[in-house]
């Protein structure tokens, strides 16, 4: 069976991923520097799977790093989740965002070419159809601009990785542009474990219901939408990670590609709906109040993903409840995330 090395996989979507990726019969490989993770992540993979994972401490952009595992280990395939997430972080610290976020692809691409590995799975975001392009959107569309060095390193990458495949025709591409992923394993021993203050919605709504958080502020309630509040493509992480799974199969079995996909549900749902969901599934309050508009909020964004479903075989199955179960199952299993 294939090897799937998941650059970042220690991570949120990573974790979920890997055990998708065992629970279908590959072998996986994981490489992470922590900086937005846990190895715990990975030791509960196994107890989930009951399957061991090669599990490297490695920075992504570091060249010895990415040397001593292609050497080592024979890899079929990548996926690359790496790079730094935070919007609001990137704002004041670019120069991070764009290094660290784009030395991990370059890092990976050179690597790969190295020791021929020529496929490559690329963790990208909906963000990249900016402002400018109507809902839903399709993978036909152009790149937007973004509102932020966050979208700008995924719309880079995006580039980077599309004229690599141009220019080798050994190498094929896959990018995958992510809605909002939220929930957890329904095991609830992996799920969402954000470093400080959460910078998505459903951590902090969880957070809030188990008590490490007073109140949620929910930006705007005067948006052209349903009730007022912004409207997102909420997908559930276990969807997005056989999603991956899916993907890999269908690069695997190409001579040669270089595929954009939507990964979304496709049903945009507000903000205040997702509040109001998880208290009614939960039975648990959620304090929130109404705050101002937070500057380069779309009012809605959401998917086409019809190309998934024709080409990959791909579409969600779980509910806005289950994503909302799921996520208090693991916070209340997990209050302090990995950390105990």
């Amino acid at each position: 069976m294939s090897t799937i090395l998941l650059a970042g996989g220690a991570g949120y979507i990573g974790s979920h991923t890997a055990v998708e990726l065992i629970n279908a019969g590959y072998d996986v490989i994981v490489a992470d520097n922590y900086a937005n993770s846990s190895p715990e992540s990975i030791s509960r993979v196994e107890k989930i799977t009951g399957k061991k994972i090669a599990l490297y401490e490695a920075d992504v952009s570091n060249a010895a790093d990415m040397e001593k595992i292609f050497s080592k280990e024979h890899i079929d395939a990548v996926i690359h989740f790496a790079g730094l997430k935070a919007v609001g972080e990137s704002v004041q610290k670019p120069l991070l965002y764009y290094r660290n976020n784009i030395d991990t692809t370059l890092t990976l691409l050179e690597t790969m070419a190295k020791y021929n590995v020529n496929n490559i799975i690329f963790s990208s975001s909906a963000t990249v159809y900016g402002e400018a392009n109507k809902v839903p959107y399709l993978e036909t569309m152009p790149r937007g601009e973004c509102t932020n060095p966050y979208g700008w390193t995924k719309s880079m990458m995006e580039q980077i990785l599309t004229d690599a495949a141009a220019a080798d025709e050994a190498l094929s591409v896959v990018l995958l542009r992510y809605f909002n992923p939220i929930g957890a394993h329904e095991s609830g021993m992996i799920g969402e474990d954000p470093q400080g203050i959460p910078n998505n919605l459903m951590p902090y709504v969880t957070q809030v219901a188990v008590g490490k958080r007073e109140c949620l502020t929910i930006f705007g309630n005067d948006y052209p939408t349903k009730d007022g509040t912004c409207t997102r493509d909420y997908i559930h992480v276990v969807d997005l990670a056989k999603g991956h799974v899916k993907a890999i199969g269908y690069i695997l079995s190409q001579d040669k590609c270089c595929d954009i996909f939507n990964l979304g549900t496709g049903t945009p749902y507000s903000v205040t709906e997702i509040v109001e969901t998880f208290e009614r599934v939960n039975g648990v309050k959620v304090n929130h109040i109404y705050g101002d508009r937070r500057s380069g909020d779309l009012a809605e964004c959401y998917a086409n993903a019809d190309k998934a479903l024709e080409v990959l075989g791909w579409k969600t199955e779980k509910t806005l409840e289950d994503m909302c179960r799921d996520s208090w199952n693991w916070q209340k299993q997990n209050p302090n995330g990995y950390r105990g």
